[in-house]
């Protein structure tokens, strides 16, 4: 049997299910299709003070705080001490949302995609998208079931919230990697980690290491998310295999190695890479990317799941927009595309430097001068969209960072100096 709406979507993880539940409560006629059956296995299980909002938008919340562990701030660590700097998101410039919560994704993902069901969005799981014309009006897509069942589905705008999958930006040809950043990681859900104490057991912890850092995000139940992201080519001089190479680098990393003596894998170790991507593309004639589907930069911040959320968002305004004022289309799309691209720039400048020497001795020896700490600590709830005046305390915080570089890069000459006058004396 055909399907007709006014959207499809594709994907029913936290992109999908917020623009279609927000599309619905607009009136809008929404399938959502996605190829798994919920609950399923995700990474990205912190979330961001920012996320709250939308969370109460699309009326979660009290469910949320049922399966998520309350997160009051994030803390960073070098790989060589004990010590660890908390950075607390009710210090940030706007603090009206001093925390955030820790989730499972299967938990998160369910209750998402749920509610939508619950709004009028018609869901279809374990079905996936086999093909797509976007050129007919409207436009028609292909749909097979698990259980071999083929159907078609006509619809007057898509919205590709494929995730990683990334299905119109492969079929498209928009998908590129991105130059300036690569990762690699691995990770699993782990027993027995040892937890901050007081309010600060539910804070993610940020550990860097030489060749990268890692990630331990308190779940629910005393199970522990840990994760090790690094430089791709890391990974290829293991010797082993990954989860080797994980506990090998864990007992290099002084702090972490405290924090999971005693620790126990829960089920089996993973590992993906190339994290770092983006499309030529955000929209087009009758689509539209979110979430991660359009790009992805980095685990780092937990910026993946407020990204997606916020630029469904955005994308429920843009697609209302597009489909009941056809002749400003390009506007609404381009009002879209600006405001996505915002909320990435600011997170992909820290990312892009976050293995930095720099960028590390600034976050492990914060300053509250000029309200630096606070800005960042901003950046860190998710508050990045214009909303908080933020940007001269960053622009002044990139300038010390600068500074701070250079101070490094002269350290390192006067060091390789004095290596190759000991090499020429030797020899």
């Amino acid at each position: 049997m055909a399907l007709s709406c006014d959207v499809l979507v594709i994907g029913g993880g936290p992109a999908g299910s917020t623009v279609s539940t927000l599309l619905a409560d607009r009136g809008f006629s929404v399938v959502l299709v996605e190829k798994d059956r919920h609950p399923r296995f995700h990474i990205g299980e912190s979330l961001l003070p920012r996320n709250l909002p939308i969370l109460r938008r699309l009326g979660v919340e009290e469910r949320l705080r049922h399966i998520g562990v309350t997160k009051r701030g994030a803390d960073f660590s070098g790989n060589a001490t004990e010590s660890h700097v908390v950075y607390d998101f009710s210090e940030a410039m706007a603090p009206d949302e001093p925390s955030a919560f820790q989730v499972r994704r299967a938990e998160f993902d369910e209750m998402l995609l749920h509610n939508a069901s619950e709004r009028g969005v018609q869901v279809v799981q374990e079905t996936r998208v086999t093909g797509i014309e976007l050129d007919a009006d409207p436009v028609t897509a292909s749909i097979l079931g698990t259980d071999g069942t083929a159907r078609q589905i006509s619809a007057r705008f898509v919205v590709d919230a494929s995730g990683r999958d990334t299905f119109l930006s492969q079929r498209l040809d928009l998908k590129q990697r991105n130059k300036r950043h690569k990762s690699a990681a691995v990770f699993g859900h782990f027993s027995n980690v040892v937890r901050r104490e007081g309010e600060e057991a539910g804070n993610i912890s940020i550990y860097w290491f030489d060749q990268g850092w890692f990630w331990l995000i308190p779940l629910q139940d005393g199970c522990t998310s840990v994760g090790m992201v690094c430089d791709p080519g890391y990974l290829k001089q293991r010797d082993g295999d990954l989860q080797n190479l994980f506990w090998q680098t864990v007992s290099n990393t002084q702090g972490v190695a405290q924090r999971l003596e005693n620790a126990q894998l829960l089920g089996e170790m993973r590992g993906t890479g190339n994290f770092s991507y983006q499309s030529t593309e955000m929209t087009g004639d009758r689509f539209l990317l979110v979430g991660d589907a359009y790009a992805f930069i980095d685990p780092v911040f937990s910026s993946g799941v407020y990204l997606a959320m916020q630029g469904a968002e955005y994308a429920a305004e843009a697609v209302e927009g597009i489909l009941t004022q056809p002749q400003a289309a390009l506007r609404h799309r381009r009002r879209y595309e600006r405001r996505v691209r915002k909320g990435l720039r600011a997170f992909s400048w820290f990312i892009y430097r976050f293995t930095d020497p720099a960028l590390r001795y600034l976050f492990l020896n914060p300053t509250r001068r000029f309200q630096l700490r606070r800005a960042v600590i901003s950046v860190l709830s998710g508050d990045v969209y214009g909303r908080t005046r933020i940007w001269p305390q960053l622009l002044v915080f990139r300038l010390v960072y600068h500074v701070t570089s250079l101070f490094f890069w002269r350290q390192q000459k006067a060091h390789r100096a004095r290596l190759d006058k000991v090499e020429h004396t030797v020899s």
